[in-house]
């Protein structure tokens, strides 16, 4: 697969009262600020040159929320997003405590062409949603990441 390539994983948990739950990141600078609905992703980064896959995924994954994963990772299909990118994808199961968030921060120039530089966090917010309601949050090119961990799920109960 040609263009850029990303890494992240797509962190789960089990709750018996609301089913599965997925663990999304916000992106965060002032572009994304007001959106929400289709502005969500898991949380990814570019690989390294030579970088390892899962290694990469695992890195941006400790780097935009503070906190390391371990588990049984399991590969899920690689999807491409509307600029070209293709995203390599893990699911692993995760009951993580959010309330220790803590995303690195990077430069970007804001206004757009302004050649003003500002520092922001890279997620701004980290939520484990219901399976609907992610669906709902998530890019609409990482949707599948979503529906092919649930039919997963499903298979293996």
């Amino acid at each position: 697969m040609a263009g850029p390539i990303s890494a992240g994983l797509l962190v789960y948990r089990r709750t018996p009262r609301r089913g599965v739950q997925f663990l999304l990141a916000h992106p965060g600078g002032p572009f994304w600020r007001n959106k929400d609905a289709g502005a969500w992703s898991i949380p990814k980064g570019l690989i390294a040159a030579g970088e390892d896959h899962l290694e990469a995924a695992v890195r941006e994954f400790a780097e935009e929320i503070g906190q390391t994963v371990d588990g049984d990772f399991h590969p899920l299909t690689p999807l491409r997003q509307k600029g070209g990118k293709t995203v390599y994808c893990w699911a692993v199961e995760a009951d993580l405590d959010l309330s220790s968030f803590k995303s690195n921060l990077c430069e970007i120039e804001w206004p757009p062409r302004s050649g003003r530089r500002v520092l922001i966090p890279e997620v701004d917010h980290a939520v484990y949603f219901t399976a609907e309601m992610a669906k709902e949050k998530i890019l609409a090119a990482q949707r599948g990441f979503i529906e092919e961990a649930l039919g997963r799920l499903a298979a293996a109960s």
